[in-house]
């Protein structure tokens, strides 16, 4: 029987006097150790599919459908106490809020009442929220530059608000819709979240998903379309686990981790 030959090995390369023998080369696949199948082919991650404009029509159908008349959750009396309690619900919650404003507003529901209050005593009646010492000098501030520059009113102009101490983008987008029905969205950390889990109006930032829900929402829902959305974040589409089995866009929305 013929003696099976077995391939040699490779000779190791010879040394130079005074050096250490080199190890033969060995020769490997181009794909050895890489854990690829070379006739692989390489998977693309799959993008999120587009809201239509049928869709997003249907969304807001529902929403208003389900509360024509939305509102929003802050106590007050007037545009000023408005404006008023939209700063001090920053980095707070609005049921903390409007425990503490009645007593406030029942003091002074002006900014001249406001400054004759003082911020000693404007600091006292709202100690319960967060940041109540900035926010009470905030309050004073304010106050004073709306009667030294405004009359006593609550200037409906985005620029005005924005330069009173306190005061935001997304506060005086909730100003602006609320006390003079300009079709502003406010974006805050419930909008935020609704407009990037469903994909309606992705973003990095609060602006960007504003700029996106001011594109895609239809004109007739857009007066109400903040209070739709914030309402929706914080009673159905909440951060830890989002009540997806009562949902009314469950269907329609994007997100691949719906609890049902």
């Amino acid at each position: 029987m013929a003696k099976i030959m077995k391939p040699r090995r490779p000779a190791a390369v010879p040394a130079k006097p005074g050096s250490r023998a080199r190890p033969a080369p060995v020769t490997r696949s181009p794909n050895a150790g890489s854990g690829r199948n070379p006739k692989a082919k390489t998977k693309t991650k799959s993008k999120t599919k587009p809201w239509t404009a049928a869709e997003i029509e249907e969304v807001f159908r529902r929403f208003r459908a389900a509360n024509p008349e939305p509102r929003g959750e802050l106590v007050h009396i007037n545009p000023y106490t408005l404006l008023v309690a939209v700063v001090l619900s920053a980095q707070a919650t609005d049921a903390g809020v409007n425990k503490a404003t009645p007593a406030l507003f029942a003091a002074a529901d002006t900014p001249e009442k406001m400054v004759a209050l003082g911020e000693a005593r404007v600091r006292d009646l709202i100690k319960t929220i967060g940041l109540y010492r900035t926010k009470a000098r905030n309050v004073i501030r304010l106050s004073e530059i709306l009667v030294a520059e405004h009359g006593g009113m609550v200037p409906p102009l985005r620029e005005a608000l924005e330069a009173l101490p306190g005061v935001g983008r997304k506060t005086a987008n909730v100003v602006l819709n609320i006390a003079f029905g300009e079709p502003t969205i406010a974006v805050d950390t419930h909008i935020f979240r609704v407009g990037n889990r469903t994909a309606l109006a992705p973003g990095k930032t609060p602006f960007e998903v504003e700029m996106n829900l001011e594109k895609v929402v239809p004109a007739p829902y857009k007066p109400h379309a903040h209070h739709w959305l914030i309402l929706h974040g914080r009673y159905t589409c909440v951060a830890r686990r989002p009540l997806c089995e009562t949902c009314l866009i469950n269907d329609l929305c994007r997100w691949p981790e719906k609890t049902v």
